[in-house]
C-alpha cells in the first residue's frame, strides 16, 4: 500500500503551521495557483485551479495512519482530490498523494470586499523563501493568478490564526514583491 502524502502549495509549505513530518520539496503539473473569493469566507482564498501549461512548487508531508481528520479540519472549504500522477518528488518509495482545491462552483469574482490577507501571504511566502530560496517565491508568485486582488494589511493584528513572525528581510521581500505587483495595499480599519 502506498504512503499517504499531501501537496501544500501554500500555507502547508510553511512547516511552522502543521506537525506533519517527512516534508519534502516537490512539484506538481497541471495546477495553477489562484486568489479566489467564495461564499465560505470574507477573504479570498489560494486554492489551485486546472491548468495544462502549467508546474509549481510545493511540498508533501507524510499523514501518519492515513489519518486525514486534522488536515480535513484545516482545510474544510476545500475537495481533498487524488493528484499522485501529477507530482514529482525525490522520494524512493510510492506514494498516495491529494491536493486541496476550493470546487469551482465555489468560486465567485474577488474584489475589495474579499481582500488577500497579508498575515497568510506573509506566512505563504515564508515557507517559499525558507524552502526554495528568492527565486522559488518569485516563482510563487509567476505562478499564481488573481495578483489584482487588494490585500489587507492586518500586519499589526494578524487575522491569519497561523500567522508567523518574519524577518526584516522576509518582510522586505514581500513588500517589495507587491509593489512590484503593483498591488493594492488596504489599511486595516481601526
Amino acid at each position: 500500500m502506498a504512503d499517504p502524502y499531501f501537496f501544500g502549495y501554500g500555507s502547508l509549505v510553511n512547516a511552522a503551521t502543521h506537525e506533519f513530518p517527512d516534508t519534502n520539496p516537490a512539484r506538481i503539473r497541471g495546477w495553477r495557483r489562484a486568489w479566489r473569493h467564495t461564499d465560505l469566507r470574507q477573504v479570498a482564498f489560494l486554492t489551485v485551479i486546472p491548468d495544462v501549461e502549467c508546474e509549481i512548487e510545493g511540498v508533501i508531508a507524510h499523514v501518519p495512519n492515513n489519518d486525514w481528520v486534522a488536515l480535513d479540519e484545516r482545510e474544510w472549504a476545500y475537495d481533498r482530490l487524488p493528484a499522485t500522477q501529477d507530482v514529482t518528488h525525490g522520494l524512493d518509495r510510492t506514494l498516495d498523494v491529494a491536493i486541496y482545491a476550493v470546487p469551482a462552483e465555489r468560486h465567485s469574482p474577488v474584489s475589495a470586499a474579499h481582500p488577500i490577507l497579508m498575515s497568510y501571504l506573509d506566512v505563504v511566502l515564508q515557507g517559499y523563501l525558507r524552502v526554495f530560496g528568492t527565486a522559488g517565491a518569485d516563482r510563487f508568485i509567476e505562478t499564481t493568478a488573481g495578483w489584482h486582488t487588494p490585500v489587507l494589511n492586518d500586519r499589526a493584528r494578524p487575522r491569519y490564526p497561523r500567522n508567523q513572525t518574519l524577518t526584516a528581510d522576509e518582510r522586505d521581500f514581500v513588500d517589495d514583491r507587491l509593489a512590484r505587483l503593483g498591488a493594492s495595499i488596504v489599511a486595516e480599519d481601526g
